[in-house]
Order: structure tokens, then C-alpha cells, then sequence
């Protein structure tokens, strides 16, 4: 055992996680025990259990290929719907329900918005739809121009100009990140941080429990919040069986002063920034917003900030002193969430989108590969009309069994005519989308279910943007550092093949 899990295994956590199971234990022992007890009441009971929990699924909104498997783990007697009621149907509490109905409320629409979009749809109507559809989906996106942006292709670049913005932060800071750990990078925001604190800047700082299970001790939150940092855990792991810790807090996005922002796949550690390596040359990207369109991304730390604290009524107090920059293109930073929060999937649909009118290329970075049967037909349909379809994932895999999965996609996408590159040099975590020229996406959502259906994520949709064709020309170098895939590249065993078909099973539950 490495001293990272020995560590974890006597924390807090890990005190939760042996909580967890014996409480599973416990569950598992009642119903035996009833067994022996009384075998007609048992099996009564089992059958009331079995037969709820399959008519709840039967009638609960989600994706078939979900549903399916769901039913098919339900007809387990006792295993599968105590599985159900743990992972597979989140339920609110009345606080959050009040917290939805709350948020609902607040529609955020800019002066010129209704003139952007009136004006996209006489010139682009294709664009327009994908837009439409995407305002459709999150209530709380909006149509920006007046602002400029910068893409990073890799994650130290980006973090060098951060600690430059950080340092110039005069009113507030916004950090919400999945991982947080002690290292050269943390450290050295961390530093700025407190030296803001106190010239009374107000930061606020969200990461999630679960992200940070490994990385940061328990007591972390207390820590900064003696440095003056208001700092909250999300979703907090307690020593209890719930669905709710299926749904991780993944994005990361860091806001100053409500006029400059940042989003992308680097978390704030220091394999992000290549100072550590684990999985080979870690490639990572992100961008940097300057002007309107960073109000998106402040509202969207403000709506998990309100659904973790429940605090926060006004948040157009943090939106006062943003202004516009004179630059072309236009940007819609969204959100993305599990149900209820969220009413569809809207990473998945901008991703289909995107990939379903494309009409000469669609190039996609992702660090994996597990998509359902609609989205990988849309990738299917695209290649076989013709249009050049392109996706690089991981040579060197942070996790094995994924990429076995990710692997297990390729044969049927080439036999379409997609193009396959993994990217030897090492580990590519980058989630970015570009097509035809006028639409790309820089954010946190993978090409996963996790991704697209169990977390809170974020990205930003830019069309025509400057930085955008930057994105078109990092692809360009990564085919060049990259393998292409053929039929006969990879060789699959009947082992390999039968775990990767188990797990795409299984994989809505994952």
C-alpha cells in the first residue's frame, strides 16, 4: 500500500468510507436475518422492494440505454435495488428544492443580447440553431460579444499568466476547482491569496470533497477560513450512504474582479503544469476570458456557491464594474448538471450539435472515450458524410481500465471513417472542440457519462473568435505528436474485449 492510500485510509475519509460499508454490511445482515426470521415476510418484502424500485425506474425521465441497465441490475434480488436507492436516483431535500425553484427564478439576459442573436440568425442560421439550442438548455447562458480571449495550450502557461491577473485583483477572487493539492502551483496562488485578503479583497474558494479526498486533509476548509478565505467543501462527504456524492463538482473556473476569468481541464495541481510528472508530458489546455462574457462564468461559481451555502441574493453586485473589450466573435459560457439541477444534458447536446451540422471538419481532444449509442452515431454520420472527423485520446492512460474502454470505441467510429490519434508523448487531459471554422469549445466536459450526465461542469461555446482558430492550430500540432489509429494498431484479447463490453454495460451507473 502506497503511503498516499495509507494516508487517505486514516483520515477522515476513510473513517466516512468504513462508515459507509459497514453500514452496507448492517443493511445486508437485516435482510438475512429477516430471512431466517420469517422466510414468508422476507420474501414478501423482497418482491414489494423489487417491484417498487423497478416501477421508479420505469417511469423516471432518463436515457434508454440508463434505463436498461438500471432494470437490469433492479431484477437482482436485495443487491440491486439497495444499488438504486444509493446511486441511481438523486433525490432533493426541501432546502434544494427551494434553492431550484430560487434559481429558476433568476433569468439573466444581456441589453443586447435579443440583437445578436437576431442578427446571427440573418447570417448564419446553422450557428444560430446550435446557439438557440444551447439558451434553450441553461436558462442562466447568454449571447456575449465584447470580450476577448486567450487559449493556453498547455497548463503552465496558463498558470503563469493567472499569477499575473491574481496579483492585479482589486475586489474579488472566485476559485471552484475539482482538485486542489500542495505543490509549487497551489502554493503559489495560495500566497497571493492571503497577501488579497489582506488589502480586502473578498476570496471565495468551492472544491470538491471528493476531487480532494487524496490530496488536501480533512480540515483544509478551516485552514484558509483562518486566513481569511471564505472556503467551503462541495457535496461534503459524512459517513453516510447517499447518491448524492455520484455528483462531483468537476469545474474549474477562477473569476477576478468580475472582468477577467479562466475555465479549462487544469486543475490546480502540479501535474497540470508538468512540474511533477505521473503520466508521461500531461497536455492540457484552457482560456482567458477579458470583458462580458465573464459574467457567465461568475454567475455560474454563484449558482453552485448557492446550491452548496445557500447564500447570496444579489448576484448582479458582483457584475457592476465589468466592461466591454473591443474584440470580434462571440462566446455563450454555459453550464452543465445532473438532473433535477438540470433539466437536459446539455454538454452532450452542444457536443451533438456541433458534431451533427458540422459540414467539412470536427476535431476533438478528450482524455477519454465512453459515449452512448446517440452520440456515437452522430460522430458515425458526420464522418460518413463526408466531413473530417478527428479524435486524440491518451497514449499513456491515468487509468488503465478507461482507457481499455476508451480503446474498445475504436473499431466501430474507423470503420466509419473516423480518424483516431492518441497522443504518445504522454497523457492528454485537454476537453476541446473545434469544427469548420466556426465553432469551438474549451471547457471541463468529457467525452464520458460521468461527464455529460452525474457532474457539474462548464465551458465555453465560441463562434468566430480569434482565439478559437489558436484551438484549430494546437490540434494541428497534436496530429503531428500523435499516432494514428488503424484497424490493425491496437489488438484487443477476448478478455479485453469482454471487460470492455461489461463495463459499456454498465457504464450509465459509472
Amino acid at each position: 500500500m502506497s503511503f498516499r492510500k495509507f494516508q487517505l485510509l486514516m483520515s477522515k475519509y476513510g473513517f466516512s468510507i468504513i462508515t459507509m460499508v459497514l453500514e452496507l454490511v448492517l443493511v445486508f445482515w437485516f435482510f438475512f436475518w429477516l430471512g431466517r426470521w420469517t422466510p414468508t415476510l422476507w420474501i414478501a418484502f423482497v418482491i414489494l422492494f423489487s417491484v417498487a424500485t423497478i416501477l421508479a425506474i420505469v417511469n423516471r425521465s432518463m436515457t434508454p440505454e440508463s434505463k436498461v441497465t438500471w432494470l437490469l441490475v433492479a431484477f437482482i434480488p436485495v443487491f440491486g435495488p439497495l444499488l438504486y436507492l444509493m446511486f441511481g436516483e438523486r433525490r432533493l431535500s426541501r432546502s434544494e428544492l427551494k434553492q431550484l425553484k430560487n434559481m429558476d427564478q433568476m433569468k439573466f439576459r444581456e441589453d443586447n443580447s435579443y440583437e445578436l442573436r437576431l442578427e446571427l440568425k440573418n447570417t448564419d442560421k446553422s450557428a444560430y440553431g446550435i446557439i438557440k439550442s444551447l439558451l434553450s438548455m441553461d436558462h442562466n447562458a447568454d449571447v456575449y460579444d465584447g470580450t476577448e480571449s486567450q487559449f493556453f495550450p498547455l497548463g503552465e502557461e496558463m498558470f503563469q499568466k493567472m499569477l499575473e491577473d491574481l496579483r492585479k485583483a482589486e475586489k474579488f477572487i472566485f476559485l471552484e476547482y475539482y482538485i486542489v493539492e500542495e505543490g509549487l502551483m497551489w502554493n503559489s496562488i495560495l500566497d497571493i491569496l492571503r497577501e488579497k485578503v489582506t488589502q480586502g479583497v473578498e476570496v471565495k474558494m468551492l472544491y470538491d470533497d471528493i476531487g480532494c479526498m487524496a490530496t488536501l486533509p480533512g480540515d483544509y476548509t478551516s485552514r484558509l477560513q483562518a486566513m481569511g478565505i471564505d472556503a467551503h467543501k462541495f457535496n461534503k462527504v459524512i459517513p453516510r450512504m447517499t447518491v448524492a456524492y455520484n455528483n462531483r463538482d468537476h469545474r474549474k473556473i477562477l473569476v477576478i474582479d468580475g472582468q477577467i476569468g479562466y475555465t479549462g481541464g487544469v486543475n490546480l495541481a502540479d501535474e497540470y503544469i508538468n512540474h511533477i510528472e505521473r503520466f508521461g508530458h500531461w497536455k492540457d489546455g484552457g482560456i482567458r476570458l477579458n470583458g462580458r462574457a465573464v459574467k457567465a462564468l461568475t454567475r455560474l461559481f454563484l449558482m453552485n456557491w448557492y446550491i452548496n451555502r445557500g447564500t447570496i441574493s444579489d448576484f448582479d453586485q458582483y457584475h457592476l464594474d465589468n466592461k466591454a473589450i473591443d474584440a470580434s466573435g462571440l462566446y455563450i459560457p454555459y453550464g452543465s448538471g445532473p438532473k433535477p439541477m438540470y433539466k437536459a444534458q446539455v454538454g452532450k447536446n452542444v457536443y451533438q450539435n456541433i458534431i451533427s451540422q458540422a459540414t467539412d471538419y470536427v476535431y476533438i481532444a478528450t482524455p477519454y472515450l465512453i459515449i452512448d449509442y446517440d452520440l456515437t452515431e452522430d460522430i458515425k454520420n458526420a464522418a460518413m458524410r463526408g466531413v473530417d472527423v478527428r479524435i486524440v485520446t491518451p497514449s499513456i492512460p491515468d487509468k488503465k481500465l478507461i482507457q481499455l474502454i476508451t480503446r474498445g470505441a475504436y473499431p466501430d467510429l474507423i470503420a466509419a471513417g473516423v480518424r483516431i490519434y492518441e497522443y504518445t508523448p504522454g497523457f492528454i487531459h485537454s476537453k476541446h472542440v473545434v469544427a469548420d471554422d466556426d465553432f469551438g469549445v474549451v471547457g471541463t466536459i468529457n467525452f464520458d457519462y460521468r461527464s455529460l450526465v452525474h457532474h457539474y461542469e462548464n465551458a465555453i461555446l465560441m463562434y468566430k473568435t480569434p482565439s478559437m482558430f489558436d484551438l484549430k492550430r494546437d490540434f494541428e500540432n497534436l496530429f503531428e505528436n500523435s499516432q494514428e489509429i488503424h484497424e490493425d494498431t491496437i489488438k484487443n484479447t477476448w478478455y479485453q474485449r469482454l471487460i470492455k463490453e461489461i463495463v459499456e454495460l454498465f457504464a450509465p451507473m459509472l
